[in-house]
């Protein structure tokens, strides 16, 4: 037999809390491991659709249309820059481009300067882009003044010659460049580019420009710019390999007799003078013919092409269109001989013709990945996460000990319960005392089920 105090504090069916079935305390134990579970799953589901989203944005993305000056209408260059706007829809790049024609080199550094274009194919001595910086170096021109020979199209005839020329002179067979006074030039461009050039080879050599005729020939027919309308003299800037010295050549032929080349033989003081021209020689044989032109090595002054780009062009961009660029060559260079001679600026910092950085860092194969360029953001985004989770576990050690304390009160509560059931009088307060200390059991089980309790509690 029991005593009444024995019963009262027995476990029995009233008491709801001090009892926790097996079957109720297992299926807690499931709900708080699924709670706990969800913790980590719901996090990795969101990064997981965080990733999908992002990669569908970037597959459905629209590419990057850059426009690109080139002129004047109808010249190689044009035709270039259309053929490579065609090979990067062919090769589905993420990048397009968007042909703008204009008059001519000029025209063009001046569409890049005014943001009409961000891209541009340049010549160095011409107008040459505040805004822009060099991606390639598409070409060297050389300056080529060309003798025709007697008899062929560009000297015409016997009769049409004495026509044209002028005073004594004309009969005087011209064998360098102090023999052009007086003479009629054709100039071989539709703008003032080349005559601007000639104008600097003809003062170096103390000839006034006004002492000479300039006649335009069209670059697109050079022989037809010379039928009825002889020449002296031919001066054409191009590339060597090239066609408009090779179609001035093939007008400047008899059929027996080649053309001779006239040596600037002051090119080093004109390249001192000029510094976007540079001191250079046509090899000889390069020109070909039936006998080799030259005959020999010419010495004469050179210019560059470049294909730039706007300073403020972002150098992922750049990179990427210097990366189709150039992959570009073997594939357009059938089409496009000069093209596959295509080369990489000058990469210095003390560059005349700086790079742009982006094509730098593709060319010197230094292009920064995401942690090169967002190190620093990264290193400070961590040490301001740590301080945050430094505070956060501060504060959480705060509420854990407001905690600690409540459990110390709840801990103290029960000794005063234990305490006054020895001393209770009646079966009321007994009964009273073990509903309190009943629901003190029950929310410290809850608790242990939910992990809100250390080892000292």
């Amino acid at each position: 037999m029991m005593s009444p105090l024995q019963r009262i504090f027995a476990p029995d069916s009233g008491g709801e809390e001090a009892r926790v079935p097996v079957k109720g305390r297992s299926q807690r134990a499931r709900i708080s491991m699924t709670m706990r579970q969800a913790w980590f799953v719901v996090p990795f589901s969101i990064f997981l659709l965080m990733g999908i989203a992002g990669a569908a944005l970037y597959i459905s993305s629209p590419p990057t249309t850059l426009r690109f000056a080139v002129g004047p209408p109808a010249s190689e260059d044009a035709r270039l820059v259309q053929a490579l706007a065609q090979q990067f829809l062919r090769d589905r790049a993420a990048m397009r481009l968007t042909p703008v024609i204009e008059e001519g080199a000029a025209a063009a550094a001046q569409a890049l300067d005014a943001g009409r274009a961000e891209l541009a194919i340049v010549r160095r001595d011409v107008a040459f882009p505040q805004a822009g910086q060099a991606i390639a170096e598409l070409r060297e021109s050389f300056v080529a003044i060309i003798v025709p020979a007697a008899g062929s199209l560009a000297a015409g005839s016997a009769k049409t010659q004495r026509k044209q020329s002028t005073k004594a002179k004309k009969a005087k067979p011209i064998v360098k460049i102090e023999d052009l006074e007086g003479r009629r030039i054709g100039v071989v461009g539709s703008g003032s580019a080349n005559t601007d050039v000639l104008d600097i080879v003809l003062k170096q050599y103390q000839i006034d420009p006004g002492k000479v005729s300039v006649v335009r020939l069209d670059p697109r027919d050079i022989a037809g710019s010379l039928r009825n309308n002889p020449v002296d003299v031919i001066f054409a800037v191009g590339p060597v390999a090239g066609p408009t010295i090779a179609d001035a050549i093939a007008a400047s032929t008899n059929g027996k007799t080649e053309p001779t080349l006239l040596k600037i033989n002051a090119s080093e003081a004109i390249a001192a003078r000029h510094p976007v021209y540079e001191a250079t020689e046509i090899k000889a044989g390069v020109l070909g013919g039936q006998s080799a032109v030259p005959e020999e090595a010419v010495e004469t002054i050179s210019l560059k092409h470049y294909i730039v780009g706007r300073k403020a062009l972002p150098e992922n961009s750049v990179a990427e269109f210097t990366r189709l660029l150039f992959a570009a060559r073997q594939t357009l260079g059938g089409e496009f001989p000069v093209f596959a001679k295509i080369e990489k600026p000058d990469t210095d910092r003390d560059a005349a013709v700086p790079a742009h950085p982006g094509a730098a860092a593709f060319l010197d194969n230094d292009q920064k990945t995401f942690f090169d360029k967002y190190s620093d953001y990264l290193y400070f985004g961590l040490m301001l996460m740590s301080g945050l989770g430094s505070g956060a576990a501060w504060l959480t050690s705060y509420a854990r000990a407001d905690d600690r304390i409540r459990r110390l009160k709840t801990l103290e509560r029960l000794l005063d319960i234990v305490k006054a059931a020895r001393t209770a009088e009646t079966l009321d307060q007994l009964t009273n005392l073990r509903e309190e200390a009943d629901g003190v059991l029950g929310r410290t089980i809850r608790q242990a089920e939910a992990n809100k309790l250390d080892e000292s509690a």
